[in-house]
């Protein structure tokens, strides 16, 4: 018999909880019959969503919380005295083995923070970088970190590349993916004190295949299939990508209602033009992987829709299928092999 994958669902977390989040849910059950849902947070509102559907009921289980971290409450100590809230009581299913994923529209701040003091990291990541797919012309990009440490170590951030590689690989398909560093020339000698002192040991490091500086104007047009950088940086590229998007699109479309003309040639291209900007709909990839923790922790956007949220959790099915995280523990594993080797040559 299959393996039951069990994710937990924060069913309060985000704009349109609990109705996208259960509608989310059910969709996702519907989609994948060896996936069982725990959807914590209030039962009263959540039953109600749920009576709407018709749903394998053994697939979806209600874990009762009394409370709800709000977006802009202090995440520290709302994950330290919100103990009964729908996000604390996720990650403790996590955290006790009873589910093997969370995924959550939630606060990202209480996420990050629940991440690494309930849920824990994998034994020796230092760092949990918070990644996501970025559409370009060439298909996808991975990026990370693009939240979660702002202020990461040279060696954090080359575990970065190698838990993104071993992500774009076996996650996203692609074969052998290339790593960049966000920088901001392409010479060696560029960049901070930060970058300067990683570029070498991503040179040396082993899983990665490593091609240099990634400039911010080479994201969009596929510049590395895996972009690493700590989150202050990725995260001010990733929001300039989606501002810039957005404008663009809100562009267009005024253009094209303009005059009579492009009003018809609109028209006229509008099934090419639907595809084309479907490209950048990055709900369809599922959420933002909080790699290196022990389980899988995937965030998706406050905004998110029932979509986002079937796709997240149909993403903790194949990350669970795929083993990442028993595939980052192998990767520990050599480049402590590589270090002892080192040490014992040099003595």
């Amino acid at each position: 018999m299959d393996k039951i994958i069990k994710v937990a669902v924060d069913a309060m977390g985000g704009d349109n909880a609990p109705v996208e989040i259960v509608k989310g849910a059910v969709e996702a059950v519907d989609a994948e019959p060896r996936v069982k849902i725990f959807l914590c947070g209030k039962e009263p509102e959540i039953r109600a969503e749920l009576d709407k559907y018709s749903y394998n009921q053994d697939a979806i289980e209600i874990v009762h919380c009394s409370e709800v971290i709000e977006t802009a409450e202090p995440p520290v100590n709302a994950v330290r005295r919100k103990k009964d809230s729908s996000l604390v009581r996720a990650m403790y299913l996590v955290k006790e083995g009873q589910c093997d994923a969370l995924v959550t529209a939630g606060s990202t701040g209480a996420f990050l923070v629940g991440g690494q003091i309930i849920v824990g990291r994998i034994k020796g990541i230092e760092r949990p970088p918070l990644a996501t797919v970025i559409p370009t012309t060439k298909g996808i990009s991975f990026l990370l970190d693009c939240g979660a440490n702002v202020d990461a170590k040279p060696t954090a951030i080359v575990q970065f590349a190698q838990m993104g590689s071993i992500y774009a690989e076996n996650f996203l398909g692609i074969k052998n993916p290339t790593v960049g560093i966000v920088n901001i020339g392409a010479e060696e000698e560029k960049g901070n004190a930060l970058v300067k002192e990683t570029f070498p040991l991503l040179k040396e490091a082993s899983g990665i295949n490593f091609i240099g500086s990634c400039e911010a104007r080479d994201v969009p047009y596929g510049g590395a299939d895996v972009i690493v950088a700590e989150a202050f940086t990725g995260n001010v590229v990733l929001k300039m990508m989606e501002g810039v998007s957005g404008a663009l699109v809100k562009m267009i479309k005024k253009g094209l209602m303009s005059t009579l003309k492009s009003k018809i040639g609109a028209l006229l291209s509008k099934k090419a033009l639907k595809k084309t900007l479907k490209i950048f709909d990055t709900e369809s990839y599922g959420g933002a992987p909080l790699l290196g923790c022990n389980g899988l922790l995937v965030k998706t956007h406050g905004s998110s829709s029932s979509v986002a949220i079937k796709n997240s959790v149909l993403q903790c099915v194949k990350f669970t299928d795929l083993d990442i995280n028993g595939k980052i523990k192998e990767q520990l594993r050599i480049d402590a092999e590589n270090k002892a080797e080192k040490e014992s040559e040099e003595n």
